[in-house]
């Protein structure tokens, strides 16, 4: 069974579109009109070994805020439709990225039960013109639509690309791990016997 998904999402702020390859070859295809968040999730499939065409067009003469949002969305929904019932699938994944002086640890819980705990610092601003609180903003619509318990620990870090660029790479490599086939798995992993 093949492990993809495609996800459209159309409103009077955004027009986005998703294709979402669980088992790929950490290829990337990205327009979204926001170079810094197109460079950040070409990291994410590659550190995650997935394929991942993203498509967005968004009011970004307003801000960056609806389309980082609803790419969170997009991407959210998408992870969880190509995971299906989610049987025979790791669950857990934990992820620690050094980027020169940053140090971001990612662990994960494919739980059905959204949640995110973010520790990115509050005070720093921008990476060039992307304001960096929008990364918290993405990783919760992404983590609502995705059903995704999600915690973010920056261990340390004070360049704000850094630290944003180990983000996304430590959530590819911990995604990677939770999605990963477990041979002595039987059906789902929950002794509810599914994962919502």
């Amino acid at each position: 069974m093949e492990r993809e998904s495609k996800v459209q999402r159309k409103s009077s702020e955004t027009d986005v579109e998703v294709r979402f390859a669980l088992d790929g070859n950490g290829t990337s295809e990205i327009s979204t009109g926001i170079p810094f968040l197109d460079h950040m999730l070409g990291q994410l499939a590659r550190h995650g070994w997935f394929d991942l065409q993203v498509r967005a067009r968004g009011d970004l003469e307003v801000d960056y805020h609806h389309t980082v949002e609803d790419v969170g969305i997009c991407l959210g929904k998408a992870m969880r439709e190509a995971l299906g019932d989610a049987a025979g699938i790791r669950r857990f994944g934990h992820a620690m990225v050094p980027m020169d002086e940053s140090l971001v640890g990612v662990s994960l819980d494919l739980s059905g039960r959204p949640y995110l705990a973010c520790g990115l610092p509050k005070d720093m601003e921008r990476a060039g013109d992307f304001p960096v609180g929008l990364l918290e903003e993405f990783f919760r619509a992404l983590s609502v639509h995705a059903g995704m318990t999600l915690h973010i620990d920056v261990f340390r870090g004070t360049d704000p690309h850094h630290l944003m660029e180990a983000t996304f790479k430590a959530f590819g490599r911990a995604l990677a791990e939770a999605v990963a086939r477990e041979p002595r798995s039987r059906g789902v992993p929950s002794t509810k016997g599914i994962v919502d």
